[in-house]
């Protein structure tokens, strides 16, 4: 199976051919971690863990190496730091900001249904790290070295006019740039467009010595850094939120190549769409700014909330913008739910070939939930035969591939206990050696006598409930599988009781 992407960077849709299949490697932008994130936040971290499942499926499980870096130097992190912590050292004040935020962080992007990657790297471990084969600091110095950086007045700026096929990924004309860019005006500056590296810390900012000031390292700088510490000078894929092409994505290649003398630094690169709430770009001003925590509380009443969030998110294709809306929220809710109700059987099994070509494709997800619908209505429709415990451990297999974890965990233990009441309930109906051997016929002809039972006791509760036209329904379908009922009344406690045999 092929497994093809879209690349931001030929603008068309490629063959995956990674450069070493034992060893695929990702990275993923990752959070500034200064607060809740929010349910835009959420979108390129389902997206990326749904790649990464297909991955592990597709190349093994060992085989597969993903980086997804926490950013946890950043001005609005110092602000909050010295608002909450007043009484602490800064940096202090900004560790204790950044291990609560990253706690509450991981705390989401679990209920999310998200493994957590092979590596989540921290920006400030990667200023200076000496265990590491590159670190921040020494990126730098090979930028100067390689004439793509100068320093000025304690700052290092990487020179733009250096990378002749700088503005690739964003397909944007230098002078384009230039002209519609909100550049720094600095008097150091060679060019307008060339971006800071290192900068010089003012009082109260955290720093760290370097050949060129006690100072920070620049945004950009970060994840070529830690992309190249854990992943190597060129690895097989860039993720992120389309809102990172440019400037960040543009600037990390930009550094990472000139630094290593590479051709790319990335040979694929993805973008997922923006997101909006309720037809409008999310905004603490307009009131419709959603955190990742709001929108699992505003669900408390569903079972599994993460696999809702993950679901809504799952349905539009990752390259489309998404509306996040209440009313495709609790549709969502109502889907998942259902396919939870459909899993009753839990024999081994893997993802159909057509769930799997429609992942491939693209990560088209949307094509990839249709499979899934699919199989919950071969699971019911076919529930008692042979192709409906296969459709029903399919649907297990595929949900779990999707990071519907949950949702399967619960249903699987709902099936454990269904199948244990089943079982007493048969032992108590089946009392004679005619009724064993009738439970035995309908096996052999492909019936499942546990179905059989739990229909004969739906339709008893229907009954008992005066609803006699569901209790006509299952009786309808019994007989449709070949099944024969009879009523009668226990002549010591004047119940129904109803057993069942196979049509001849």
């Amino acid at each position: 199976m092929v497994l093809r992407l879209h690349n931001t960077l030929t603008r068309t849709k490629q063959d995956f051919v990674p450069i070493d299949p034992k060893n695929v490697r990702m990275y993923v932008c990752g959070p500034t971690v200064y607060d809740f994130a929010h349910i835009g936040n959420a979108r390129p971290l389902i997206v990326f863990d749904v790649l990464f499942r297909l991955l592990r499926h597709l190349y093994g499980d060992k085989h597969v190496t993903y980086v997804r870096n926490i950013t946890d130097v950043d001005d609005k992190i110092n602000s909050r730091a010295a608002q909450e912590y007043p009484d602490l050292p800064l940096n202090d004040a900004i560790r204790a900001v950044t291990e609560k935020t990253t706690a509450q962080f991981h705390a989401d992007v679990d209920a999310l249904g998200c493994l957590r990657p092979t590596h989540e790297p921290r920006a400030t471990d990667y200023v200076e790290r000496e265990a590491a084969s590159t670190d921040m600091i020494r990126l730098i110095a090979d930028l100067i070295a390689n004439g793509h950086a100068y320093a000025a007045e304690g700052h290092v700026l990487f020179h733009v006019p250096s990378m002749p096929d700088y503005g690739k990924l964003s397909n944007r004309a230098l002078d384009d740039m230039i002209a519609g860019a909100r550049v720094e005006v600095a008097p150091y500056k060679k060019d307008p467009m060339d971006f800071v590296l290192w900068k010089p810390s003012k009082p109260g900012e955290p720093a760290w010595p370097s050949p060129w000031s006690n100072g920070r390292p620049g945004w950009h700088i970060e994840c070529s850094a830690m992309a190249g510490a854990l992943l190597g000078d060129t690895f097989d894929i860039h993720g992120g939120g389309i809102d990172l092409i440019f400037p960040h994505h543009e600037n990390e290649i930009a550094q990472s190549r000139c630094a290593h003398g590479t051709a790319t630094m990335a040979n694929y690169w993805l973008h997922n769409g923006f997101l909006q709430v309720e037809g409008e770009k999310m905004s603490k001003s307009t009131g419709n700014f959603v955190t990742i925590r709001d929108a699992l509380t505003r669900l408390r009443g569903w079972r599994n909330a993460g696999d809702i969030v993950r679901l809504n998110m799952l349905k539009t294709h990752y390259r489309e913008p998404v509306d996040w809306t209440e009313h495709a929220l609790i549709e969502s809710a109502t889907e998942i739910e259902a396919w939870r109700k459909r899993i009753r059987l839990t024999l081994p099994s893997t993802p159909p070939a057509d769930f799997v070509e429609a992942l491939a494709d693209d990560v088209n997800t949307p094509l990839a939930i249709s499979v899934l619908r699919r199989l919950a209505k071969e699971t019911f429709s076919s529930r008692g035969s042979s192709r409906g415990r296969e459709a029903s451990a399919e649907l297990v297999a595929s949900l779990a591939l999707l990071g519907f974890e949950a949702t399967v965990s619960e249903a699987v233990a709902g099936a454990a206990e269904y199948k244990a009441d089943i079982r007493a309930d048969i032992a108590k109906a089946v009392r004679s050696v005619e009724e064993r051997e009738r439970a035995a016929d309908a096996s052999a002809r492909g019936i499942d006598a546990f179905v059989v039972q739990d229909l004969i006791t739906d339709r008893l509760s229907a009954r008992a409930a005066k609803d006699f036209a569901e209790a006509d329904r299952i009786r309808d379908e019994l007989d449709a599988m070949g099944i024969a009922l009879k009523d009668a009344k226990d002549p010591n406690t004047g119940e129904l009781v109803t057993t069942w045999e196979v049509k001849r």
